[in-house]
């Protein structure tokens, strides 16, 4: 059972590591449109395959550490890796019109060609209540290391 435990958390590092890497070209993009996702995460305990996030084949095993630490998006932007190469993935975001700023975590994919922030991260940087009145944000992204 220990040789299989220790493949295992092989397994789980070696995932990491290659996201690491995948993450840490760093694209970025501007004036891209954010809408916003009820994905609940702390009412599903941070659970991506309750969530129906894309990214649940490949990180929900994941520790829960890992799956907390920053907020959730889907991301379909004009610039990066898509799809199972974007998952885990981190994004600074920033509200172009306050210039306010938060980290998220590809958790899914979007076909709206931009990003569809969780609803904690969209009003953590909605600060002057323009993304609520138009019913979307004006983002730049870049990706960070998580």
């Amino acid at each position: 059972m220990e040789a299989t435990g220790a493949r295992v958390s092989l397994l789980v590092l070696a995932t990491a590591a290659i996201c690491l890497i995948g993450c840490a070209m760093a694209q970025q993009a501007s004036g891209v449109v954010a809408t916003y996702n009820l994905y609940n995460p702390a009412q599903i305990n941070w659970d991506l395959g309750a969530a129906g996030a894309f990214c649940a084949t490949w990180d929900a095993d994941m520790p829960l550490a890992w799956r907390q630490q920053y907020g959730w998006t889907a991301f379909c932007g004009p610039a990066g890796a898509h799809g199972e190469l974007s998952c885990g993935c981190c994004l600074l975001v920033t509200n172009t019109a306050t210039g306010t700023q938060a980290v998220a975590r590809v958790v899914d994919q979007c076909d709206n060609g931009g990003l569809d922030l969780d609803a904690a991260v969209f009003n953590e940087i909605d600060t002057d209540g323009g993304g609520a009145a138009n019913g979307h944000l004006i983002v730049d992204y870049q990706f960070v290391d998580c």
